[in-house]
């Protein structure tokens, strides 16, 4: 094969790539849409399962045998299904006989809320000329020979032709009676038998599956199968029992406001709850529609309003969160996307089911390697790690996002620890692209007039220690828990009166690094950082055109430490020059060197002693740490 071909196939693969990747998804929709009759059952099963097979595994450790488990679980679950099927049944008899004598109520009503509207009587009339078109069209439907005029013959009827069909007798009035309920009822009974094999057999299953994930590493796969099948169950098992929950306190509630019908409102609520954002909110309006419909006044529809106002949030902003953690580990946008795909792939039962099966694919996601696009696309994790979504940011030049994650990290962590755990990782990020020739001079210099901006924003705080309170989002939370605890000395503030004399000055650490260079930014975060701490210090910028006397003419007189800062030095002969003339502007003075390039004890003091400096430290939190105890009286 030659070079043009194999450039052009490199060329073309990505396109070939996506095309393959868009056919196949298609393709499974296709499949999916097609065999419905088969997938519903085979999902609804999967999913009972792992409702169900808490309670199997609770009868097995009281020593009953597994398939006698299984048999008690599944007629327990499947009997209130059916339990509840009848009752819903009944309901919807009922209430669909009732709904003729609440016409006049709901046409009171808007003729009253017309008359507020249209004064003039337009609203009324407009009611009376649609009642009246109502009328008429019954009575044309209701008649079909013509009418006599005054004066005309009544025309004599003509004779009704009668077709006799011959009954089918018992067989013809079941075979009416039982053709629509053969299909519910054969996928109910597939799905049971579905529930029943894959309770009985689920350690088979978890066996077949680890051998098709592969038997490389048998003790990682079992434990990453054991433990999404635990975090599924007791995901589902917690909503149903929280929708179940909500379905009671509905009934309860719309009973004793006395809105008809409240166990079928009750059970619609409650099974609509299983459709996150939207579902909470199609369950609240049947009723409140019914109790505006039944009641001549207000009152119903005021109570049931307030009822829905208080237990509705109470329950999605409190009981919910608690429960449920991070609740369903999806983004907003994945629960409706997902909710429509799968209406569209299998109607009704598929909205109700678009949640837990969206769920079981981030799951699978999160664990296997080459299905990890799955939990990137749906999954509520952040996408970037905080260091990355900081450097993405310093590129664009928009320091705006990143100042607004740092303030929800602030609100649970110190400014120091914020500089080290997230600014100076996505720094770290930084160098590396220049240090590979992948970042262009023009981009890091928008990069580091970005850091610039976001040093400042953060320097309008008051107080480098954690606020607390306030709402965090997703990657600040992220980043919250990947850092950790604050070491002790980041919530620490000292006082004039706690700092030794000869550190009482304006300027007792002064920071060098070389203008225009990652260097410069990080010291300007350690600047920042011991200021606010109590401790006066100032960053320098030298570099190879930097006027001496100037330079000696700005310097302070106080200086008891000098940092010299460097992301990457260039050789350890480069910083011995650097130490020594510290030493020699600043007779008395402490040396530390600040290489912020990887976090190795080993090899900072290996770097401190060659260089002949005092110390080096890796980190804004190390540094402020030795400082606090150097000035500290």
């Amino acid at each position: 094969m030659d070079f043009e071909t194999t450039r052009l196939l490199k060329r073309g693969l990505p396109v070939y790539t996506a095309l393959a990747a868009t056919l196949l998804i298609l393709t499974i929709a296709m499949i999916l849409r097609l065999g419905r009759d088969i997938f519903v059952p085979i999902a609804l099963a999967v999913l009972l399962s792992f409702v169900l097979a808490p309670g199997v595994r609770a009868l097995q450790r009281i020593a009953v045998k597994q398939s006698l488990a299984v048999i008690i679980v599944v007629l327990l679950a499947f009997g209130a299904i059916t339990g509840l099927a009848v009752a819903v049944g009944s309901q919807i008899a009922g209430l669909g006989a009732d709904l003729p004598r609440y016409q006049e109520t709901i046409r009171s009503k808007i003729s009253n809320i017309g008359g507020k509207v249209a004064p003039s009587g337009t609203f009324t009339r407009a009611m009376e000329a649609l009642d009246e078109i109502g009328t008429e069209l019954q009575n044309l439907s209701r008649s079909r020979s013509p009418v006599a005029t005054n004066g005309d013959k009544i025309a004599d009827p003509k004779p009704m032709p009668v077709v006799v069909q011959e009954s089918g007798g018992f067989l013809g009035t079941l075979n009416l009676v039982v053709s629509p309920l053969l299909h519910p009822l054969a996928t109910a009974a597939l799905v049971v038998l579905l529930v029943l094999f894959v309770l009985a057999a689920r350690e088979d299953l978890r066996n077949r599956l680890v051998r098709l994930l592969g038997t490389d590493d048998i003790q990682r796969t079992t434990e990453v199968i054991d433990e999404a099948a635990r975090r599924l169950s007791r995901l589902f098992l917690a909503q149903l029992a929280l929708n179940a929950t909500f379905g009671t306190i509905v009934s309860i509630g719309l009973w004793l406001i006395g809105v008809p019908s409240p166990l079928l409102w009750g059970i619609f609520a409650g099974i609509l709850r299983f459709v996150p954002y939207v579902g909470g909110i199609a369950g609240v309006l049947p009723p409140l529609l019914l109790s505006f419909a039944i009641d001549p006044g207000w009152s119903m529809l005021l109570q049931t309003a307030a009822f829905f106002a208080i237990l509705s949030p109470t329950l999605s902003q409190i009981v919910e969160p608690t429960l449920l953690g991070q609740r369903t580990g999806l983004t907003p946008i994945a629960v409706v996307i997902s909710a429509s795909l799968w209406t569209f792939l299998w109607g009704p039962i598929g909205l109700v089911l678009s949640t837990p099966l969206t769920v079981c694919l981030v799951v699978i996601g999160r664990h296997v390697g080459r299905l990890g696009f799955l939990d990137i696309m749906l999954g509520d994790r952040p996408a970037l790690s905080p260091p990355q979504l900081f450097y993405q940011r310093m590129l664009a030049g928009d320091p705006t996002e990143a100042v607004i994650k740092a303030k929800e990290f602030l609100r649970e962590r110190a400014l120091a620890t914020y500089y080290d755990e997230v600014a100076l990782e996505g720094l770290r990020l930084a160098h590396q692209d220049v240090a590979r020739g992948r970042l262009s001079p023009e981009r890091l210099r928008i990069m580091l007039h970005a850091t610039d901006r976001l040093i400042d924003r953060l320097g309008l705080l008051r107080d480098p220690r954690p606020k607390g309170g306030g709402q965090v989002g997703a990657e600040a939370a992220a980043a919250v828990i990947a850092a950790g605890p604050d070491q002790k000395v980041a919530v620490e503030v000292l006082s004039r009166q706690q700092l030794k004399p000869a550190w009482r000055g304006s300027s007792p650490v002064a920071c060098f690094a070389r203008p225009g260079t990652l260097d410069e930014v990080i010291a300007k975060m350690l600047t920042q950082v011991l200021v606010k701490h109590g401790i006066g210090c100032t960053t320098f910028a030298i570099g190879t055109q930097t006027d001496e006397a100037e330079l000696r003419a700005a310097l302070p007189n106080d200086v008891r430490l000098i940092f010299l800062s460097y992301i990457d030095p260039l050789s350890t002969l480069h910083l011995r020059h650097a130490v020594k003339m510290a030493r020699r502007e600043f007779a008395g003075a402490g040396v530390v060197l600040g290489i912020w390039r990887e976090r190795d004890a080993a090899m900072g003091r290996q770097l401190s002693h060659a260089a002949r400096a005092d110390l080096m430290v890796p980190t804004i939190g190390s540094a402020l740490a030795f400082v606090s105890s150097a000035g500290r009286a």
